[in-house]
Protein backbone atom coordinates (compact mmCIF):
# COMPACT_ATOMS: atom_id res chain seq x y z
CA UNK A 1 0.00 0.00 0.00
CA UNK A 2 1.38 3.39 -0.79
CA UNK A 3 3.01 4.99 2.39
CA UNK A 4 0.32 7.87 2.07
CA UNK A 5 -2.30 5.81 3.02
CA UNK A 6 -0.63 5.74 6.90
CA UNK A 7 -1.51 9.27 8.00
CA UNK A 8 -4.54 10.07 6.09
CA UNK A 9 -7.17 11.56 7.37
CA UNK A 10 -10.28 9.95 6.91
CA UNK A 11 -13.70 11.44 6.00
CA UNK A 12 -16.14 11.40 9.19
CA UNK A 13 -20.01 11.30 8.07
CA UNK A 14 -22.74 12.44 9.96
CA UNK A 15 -24.21 9.89 12.40
CA UNK A 16 -27.33 8.05 12.51
CA UNK A 17 -28.70 6.85 15.48
CA UNK A 18 -31.85 4.49 15.27
CA UNK A 19 -34.73 6.95 16.91
CA UNK A 20 -32.93 9.53 17.00
CA UNK A 21 -33.71 12.99 14.88
CA UNK A 22 -30.22 13.69 12.76
CA UNK A 23 -29.13 17.11 12.30
CA UNK A 24 -25.54 15.84 11.32
CA UNK A 25 -24.93 15.86 7.25
CA UNK A 26 -26.73 19.09 6.03
CA UNK A 27 -29.80 16.86 4.39
CA UNK A 28 -32.88 18.06 3.02
CA UNK A 29 -35.55 16.85 5.46
CA UNK A 30 -37.73 16.50 2.80
CA UNK A 31 -37.08 14.04 -0.30
CA UNK A 32 -36.83 14.84 -3.76
CA UNK A 33 -38.90 17.73 -5.26
CA UNK A 34 -42.38 16.13 -6.32
CA UNK A 35 -42.14 16.77 -9.67
CA UNK A 36 -39.18 14.86 -9.90
CA UNK A 37 -40.69 11.35 -8.06
CA UNK A 38 -41.94 10.76 -11.46
CA UNK A 39 -39.07 10.48 -13.35
CA UNK A 40 -36.69 8.61 -10.82
CA UNK A 41 -39.55 5.90 -11.33
CA UNK A 42 -39.58 5.99 -15.09
CA UNK A 43 -35.34 6.32 -15.71
CA UNK A 44 -34.78 3.00 -12.56
CA UNK A 45 -37.14 1.18 -15.65
CA UNK A 46 -33.59 1.19 -17.79
CA UNK A 47 -31.36 0.69 -14.68
CA UNK A 48 -29.97 -2.59 -17.02
CA UNK A 49 -28.50 -0.03 -19.62
CA UNK A 50 -25.61 2.04 -18.95
CA UNK A 51 -25.89 5.57 -18.57
CA UNK A 52 -24.65 8.36 -21.28
CA UNK A 53 -20.83 8.95 -19.54
CA UNK A 54 -21.26 12.79 -21.00
CA UNK A 55 -24.35 13.33 -19.17
CA UNK A 56 -25.58 15.40 -22.64
CA UNK A 57 -29.10 16.32 -21.83
CA UNK A 58 -28.53 17.16 -18.29
CA UNK A 59 -25.61 19.33 -19.66
CA UNK A 60 -27.61 21.00 -22.47
CA UNK A 61 -30.11 21.83 -19.46
CA UNK A 62 -27.73 23.81 -17.88
CA UNK A 63 -26.32 25.11 -20.49
CA UNK A 64 -29.54 26.95 -21.46
CA UNK A 65 -30.46 27.31 -17.72
CA UNK A 66 -26.93 29.56 -17.05
CA UNK A 67 -26.31 30.56 -20.97
CA UNK A 68 -23.40 29.44 -21.37
CA UNK A 69 -21.62 27.11 -23.81
CA UNK A 70 -22.05 23.43 -22.88
CA UNK A 71 -17.98 22.81 -23.49
CA UNK A 72 -17.23 24.41 -20.15
CA UNK A 73 -19.94 22.14 -18.43
CA UNK A 74 -19.26 18.93 -16.32
CA UNK A 75 -21.22 16.97 -14.19
CA UNK A 76 -19.78 14.60 -11.54
CA UNK A 77 -20.77 12.01 -9.08
CA UNK A 78 -21.52 15.11 -6.46
CA UNK A 79 -19.62 18.09 -6.44
CA UNK A 80 -17.28 16.02 -4.04
CA UNK A 81 -16.33 13.90 -6.54
CA UNK A 82 -15.72 16.79 -9.35
CA UNK A 83 -13.47 18.63 -5.98
CA UNK A 84 -11.39 15.26 -6.16
CA UNK A 85 -11.35 14.98 -10.40
CA UNK A 86 -9.84 18.59 -10.22
CA UNK A 87 -7.16 17.94 -7.65
CA UNK A 88 -5.92 14.96 -9.45
CA UNK A 89 -6.31 16.78 -12.86
CA UNK A 90 -3.73 20.07 -11.45
CA UNK A 91 -1.71 18.84 -8.65
CA UNK A 92 0.99 15.99 -8.27
CA UNK A 93 3.91 15.20 -5.44
CA UNK A 94 5.01 18.42 -3.80
CA UNK A 95 2.78 20.82 -5.39
CA UNK A 96 0.51 22.72 -2.91
CA UNK A 97 -3.71 23.10 -2.59
CA UNK A 98 -4.58 26.18 -0.65
CA UNK A 99 -7.83 26.11 1.20
CA UNK A 100 -8.74 27.43 4.42
CA UNK A 101 -9.61 25.21 7.60
CA UNK A 102 -11.72 24.72 9.40
CA UNK A 103 -13.76 23.65 5.92
CA UNK A 104 -14.97 21.01 4.03
CA UNK A 105 -13.16 17.94 5.22
CA UNK A 106 -12.64 15.81 1.80
CA UNK A 107 -10.20 18.72 0.59
CA UNK A 108 -7.47 17.59 2.72
CA UNK A 109 -8.14 13.89 2.04
CA UNK A 110 -7.80 14.75 -1.57
CA UNK A 111 -5.12 16.53 -1.53
CA UNK A 112 -2.98 13.66 0.31
CA UNK A 113 -4.78 11.18 -1.86
CA UNK A 114 -3.06 13.13 -5.15
CA UNK A 115 0.30 13.54 -3.37
CA UNK A 116 0.30 17.37 -3.11
CA UNK A 117 0.71 19.58 0.20
CA UNK A 118 -2.22 20.79 1.58
CA UNK A 119 -2.30 24.39 2.89
CA UNK A 120 -4.48 25.22 5.45
CA UNK A 121 -5.67 29.15 6.09
CA UNK A 122 -7.01 29.59 9.58
CA UNK A 123 -10.50 30.84 9.29
CA UNK A 124 -10.86 34.72 10.48
CA UNK A 125 -14.09 35.08 12.42
CA UNK A 126 -15.43 32.09 11.57
CA UNK A 127 -14.74 32.69 7.58
CA UNK A 128 -12.54 32.16 4.91
CA UNK A 129 -9.54 35.01 5.57
CA UNK A 130 -9.13 35.53 1.97
CA UNK A 131 -6.26 38.09 1.78
CA UNK A 132 -4.40 35.69 4.30
CA UNK A 133 -5.31 32.89 1.60
CA UNK A 134 -3.39 35.01 -1.24
CA UNK A 135 0.14 35.60 0.29
CA UNK A 136 -0.07 31.95 0.81
CA UNK A 137 0.52 31.21 -2.63
CA UNK A 138 3.82 30.66 -3.56
CA UNK A 139 5.20 29.19 -7.23
CA UNK A 140 4.38 25.34 -6.08
CA UNK A 141 0.58 26.50 -5.78
CA UNK A 142 -1.55 24.83 -8.35
CA UNK A 143 -5.47 24.87 -6.93
CA UNK A 144 -7.56 26.60 -4.37
CA UNK A 145 -10.87 26.14 -3.01
CA UNK A 146 -13.40 28.49 -1.64
CA UNK A 147 -16.19 26.82 0.10
CA UNK A 148 -18.92 29.82 -0.16
CA UNK A 149 -20.52 29.62 1.78
CA UNK A 150 -18.18 27.65 3.81
CA UNK A 151 -18.79 24.31 5.54
CA UNK A 152 -19.25 23.95 8.13
CA UNK A 153 -19.71 27.66 10.16
CA UNK A 154 -22.01 28.44 6.94
CA UNK A 155 -20.28 32.27 7.04
CA UNK A 156 -19.30 33.83 3.48
CA UNK A 157 -17.34 36.39 1.71
CA UNK A 158 -18.63 38.95 0.10
CA UNK A 159 -18.76 39.87 -3.41
CA UNK A 160 -15.96 42.68 -3.05
CA UNK A 161 -13.60 40.27 -1.06
CA UNK A 162 -13.80 38.01 -3.43
CA UNK A 163 -13.06 39.66 -6.43
CA UNK A 164 -10.16 41.43 -4.67
CA UNK A 165 -8.75 38.47 -3.81
CA UNK A 166 -9.50 36.84 -7.67
CA UNK A 167 -7.28 39.93 -8.68
CA UNK A 168 -4.64 38.71 -6.33
CA UNK A 169 -4.00 34.90 -7.51
CA UNK A 170 -2.01 34.09 -10.37
CA UNK A 171 -3.53 33.41 -13.60
CA UNK A 172 -2.79 30.11 -14.19
CA UNK A 173 -3.69 28.90 -10.47
CA UNK A 174 -7.40 27.25 -10.58
CA UNK A 175 -9.52 28.53 -7.88
CA UNK A 176 -12.39 26.39 -7.52
CA UNK A 177 -15.63 28.25 -6.16
CA UNK A 178 -17.55 25.49 -4.15
CA UNK A 179 -20.81 26.43 -4.19
CA UNK A 180 -22.76 23.77 -2.63
CA UNK A 181 -24.87 25.96 -0.58
CA UNK A 182 -25.77 28.92 -3.36
CA UNK A 183 -29.29 28.24 -3.32
CA UNK A 184 -29.98 29.37 0.75
CA UNK A 185 -28.26 32.38 0.20
CA UNK A 186 -29.69 35.52 0.88
CA UNK A 187 -27.25 38.31 1.09
CA UNK A 188 -26.94 39.99 -1.66
CA UNK A 189 -23.32 40.68 -0.75
CA UNK A 190 -22.58 37.55 -1.58
CA UNK A 191 -21.53 37.40 -5.13
CA UNK A 192 -22.76 34.47 -7.38
CA UNK A 193 -19.71 32.65 -8.70
CA UNK A 194 -21.32 32.26 -12.27
CA UNK A 195 -21.67 36.05 -12.89
CA UNK A 196 -17.51 35.86 -12.61
CA UNK A 197 -16.93 33.10 -15.18
CA UNK A 198 -16.07 36.14 -17.79
CA UNK A 199 -13.84 37.97 -15.88
CA UNK A 200 -11.71 34.90 -14.60
CA UNK A 201 -10.32 32.54 -17.05
CA UNK A 202 -8.88 30.92 -13.74
CA UNK A 203 -12.47 30.23 -12.07
CA UNK A 204 -14.56 26.56 -12.04
CA UNK A 205 -18.14 26.81 -9.67
CA UNK A 206 -19.07 23.72 -8.36
CA UNK A 207 -22.68 23.29 -7.67
CA UNK A 208 -24.81 20.29 -6.36
CA UNK A 209 -28.28 18.56 -6.65
CA UNK A 210 -27.57 17.39 -3.18
CA UNK A 211 -29.09 19.59 -0.60
CA UNK A 212 -31.76 22.05 -1.40
CA UNK A 213 -32.90 19.27 -4.54
CA UNK A 214 -32.81 16.68 -2.03
CA UNK A 215 -30.98 14.36 -3.92
CA UNK A 216 -27.50 13.34 -1.77
CA UNK A 217 -28.36 9.83 -2.15
CA UNK A 218 -28.48 10.00 -6.11
CA UNK A 219 -24.72 11.54 -6.15
CA UNK A 220 -24.61 14.30 -8.80
CA UNK A 221 -22.93 17.60 -8.49
CA UNK A 222 -21.92 19.86 -11.74
CA UNK A 223 -19.39 22.76 -12.22
CA UNK A 224 -19.28 25.61 -15.07
CA UNK A 225 -15.50 25.94 -15.94
CA UNK A 226 -14.51 29.65 -17.58
CA UNK A 227 -12.07 27.90 -19.53
CA UNK A 228 -13.03 24.79 -21.39
CA UNK A 229 -9.90 23.13 -20.82
CA UNK A 230 -10.54 23.23 -16.91
CA UNK A 231 -14.07 21.04 -17.63
CA UNK A 232 -11.92 19.02 -20.39
CA UNK A 233 -9.55 17.92 -17.33
CA UNK A 234 -12.58 16.88 -15.32
CA UNK A 235 -13.83 14.88 -17.70
CA UNK A 236 -10.27 12.74 -18.31
CA UNK A 237 -10.11 12.25 -14.92
CA UNK A 238 -13.49 11.16 -14.49
CA UNK A 239 -14.66 7.10 -14.23
CA UNK A 240 -16.47 5.80 -17.26
CA UNK A 241 -20.35 5.72 -16.03
CA UNK A 242 -20.17 7.73 -12.50
CA UNK A 243 -23.36 9.83 -12.86
CA UNK A 244 -26.38 6.92 -12.85
CA UNK A 245 -28.62 7.21 -15.41
CA UNK A 246 -31.37 7.90 -12.27
CA UNK A 247 -29.25 10.76 -11.20
CA UNK A 248 -28.77 12.21 -14.75
CA UNK A 249 -32.59 12.07 -14.90
CA UNK A 250 -33.50 13.36 -11.64
CA UNK A 251 -31.51 16.35 -12.07
CA UNK A 252 -33.11 17.06 -15.90
CA UNK A 253 -36.31 17.16 -14.10
CA UNK A 254 -35.01 18.92 -11.38
CA UNK A 255 -33.94 21.98 -13.54
CA UNK A 256 -37.47 22.33 -15.05
CA UNK A 257 -39.87 24.84 -13.96
CA UNK A 258 -42.02 23.13 -12.12
CA UNK A 259 -39.50 21.75 -9.83
CA UNK A 260 -37.78 25.54 -9.68
CA UNK A 261 -41.29 26.83 -8.43
CA UNK A 262 -40.98 23.84 -5.77
CA UNK A 263 -37.52 24.36 -5.31
CA UNK A 264 -38.14 28.13 -4.17
CA UNK A 265 -40.75 27.42 -1.68
CA UNK A 266 -38.62 24.58 0.01
CA UNK A 267 -35.39 27.43 -0.03
CA UNK A 268 -37.55 29.76 1.81
CA UNK A 269 -38.92 27.34 4.35
CA UNK A 270 -35.44 26.34 5.31
CA UNK A 271 -34.06 29.89 5.31
CA UNK A 272 -37.00 30.87 7.87
CA UNK A 273 -36.00 28.42 9.80
CA UNK A 274 -32.60 29.33 10.41
CA UNK A 275 -33.54 32.78 10.82
CA UNK A 276 -36.09 31.27 14.04
CA UNK A 277 -32.92 29.06 14.99
CA UNK A 278 -30.59 31.18 14.87
CA UNK A 279 -32.72 34.17 16.94
CA UNK A 280 -33.49 31.10 19.53
CA UNK A 281 -29.54 30.21 19.74
CA UNK A 282 -28.79 33.67 20.50
CA UNK A 283 -31.47 34.51 22.67
CA UNK A 284 -30.43 31.17 24.72
CA UNK A 285 -27.24 32.92 24.99
CA UNK A 286 -25.37 31.62 22.52
CA UNK A 287 -23.00 33.49 20.06
CA UNK A 288 -24.28 31.77 16.30
CA UNK A 289 -22.28 33.11 12.56
CA UNK A 290 -24.46 34.53 10.85
CA UNK A 291 -25.27 31.40 8.17
CA UNK A 292 -25.55 31.61 4.65
CA UNK A 293 -26.63 27.83 4.74
CA UNK A 294 -28.75 24.95 5.61
CA UNK A 295 -27.30 24.73 9.10
CA UNK A 296 -26.02 26.89 12.05
CA UNK A 297 -22.63 27.00 13.60
CA UNK A 298 -21.26 26.89 17.40
CA UNK A 299 -18.11 27.44 18.26
CA UNK A 300 -15.80 25.50 20.16
CA UNK A 301 -14.98 27.66 23.29
CA UNK A 302 -15.84 29.52 26.62
CA UNK A 303 -19.16 29.18 27.90
CA UNK A 304 -19.38 32.95 29.00
CA UNK A 305 -17.70 34.23 25.43
CA UNK A 306 -21.21 32.12 24.03
CA UNK A 307 -19.34 28.96 22.81
CA UNK A 308 -19.47 25.55 23.70
CA UNK A 309 -17.27 22.47 24.32
CA UNK A 310 -18.38 20.50 21.19
CA UNK A 311 -17.64 17.20 22.35
CA UNK A 312 -19.88 17.70 25.47
CA UNK A 313 -22.81 19.73 23.70
CA UNK A 314 -22.88 16.80 20.83
CA UNK A 315 -23.19 14.51 24.01
CA UNK A 316 -25.98 16.70 25.36
CA UNK A 317 -27.93 16.80 22.07
CA UNK A 318 -27.67 13.29 21.82
CA UNK A 319 -28.95 12.12 25.43
CA UNK A 320 -31.40 14.31 24.44
CA UNK A 321 -33.01 12.77 20.92
CA UNK A 322 -31.11 14.52 18.33
CA UNK A 323 -27.63 13.98 16.72
CA UNK A 324 -25.59 17.27 15.87
CA UNK A 325 -22.21 17.03 13.73
CA UNK A 326 -19.03 17.46 16.20
CA UNK A 327 -15.32 18.94 15.01
CA UNK A 328 -13.91 18.41 17.96
CA UNK A 329 -11.77 21.23 19.72
CA UNK A 330 -13.20 23.62 16.76
CA UNK A 331 -17.43 23.41 17.04
CA UNK A 332 -20.67 21.68 15.97
CA UNK A 333 -22.77 22.23 12.89
CA UNK A 334 -26.68 21.74 13.21
CA UNK A 335 -28.71 20.79 10.33
CA UNK A 336 -31.96 23.10 9.57
CA UNK A 337 -34.76 20.80 10.20
CA UNK A 338 -38.46 20.50 9.91
CA UNK A 339 -39.73 22.84 12.29
CA UNK A 340 -40.50 20.02 15.01
CA UNK A 341 -37.03 18.81 14.28
CA UNK A 342 -35.51 21.70 15.04
CA UNK A 343 -37.81 22.61 18.02
CA UNK A 344 -36.88 19.72 19.96
CA UNK A 345 -33.12 20.75 19.32
CA UNK A 346 -33.55 24.09 20.23
CA UNK A 347 -35.17 22.58 23.61
CA UNK A 348 -32.09 20.58 24.04
CA UNK A 349 -29.70 23.46 23.49
CA UNK A 350 -31.74 25.53 25.89
CA UNK A 351 -31.39 22.88 28.86
CA UNK A 352 -27.73 22.63 28.19
CA UNK A 353 -27.03 26.18 28.29
CA UNK A 354 -29.06 26.22 31.35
Amino acid sequence: MRPVLASLPSYVPGRTVPGSIKLASNETAYGPLPHVLDRITEAAADANRYPDTNSSQLLQALAAKFGIGIEHLVAGCGSVSLCQQLVQATAGQDDEVIFGWRSFEAYPIITAISGARAVQVPLRDQAYDLPAMAAAVTDRTRLIFVCNPNNPTGTAVSGVGLTEFLDEVPSDVLVVLDEAYREFVTDEKVQDGTGLLERYSNIIVLRTFSKAYGLAGLRIGYGLAADPAVALAVRQTQVPFAVTHVAQAAAQASLEPEAERQLADRVAEVVAERSRVTGALRAAGYQVPDSEANFVWLADGPAEAGAVDAVAFGAGCEQRGVIVRVFAGSGVRITIGTAAENDTFLAAAAELRG
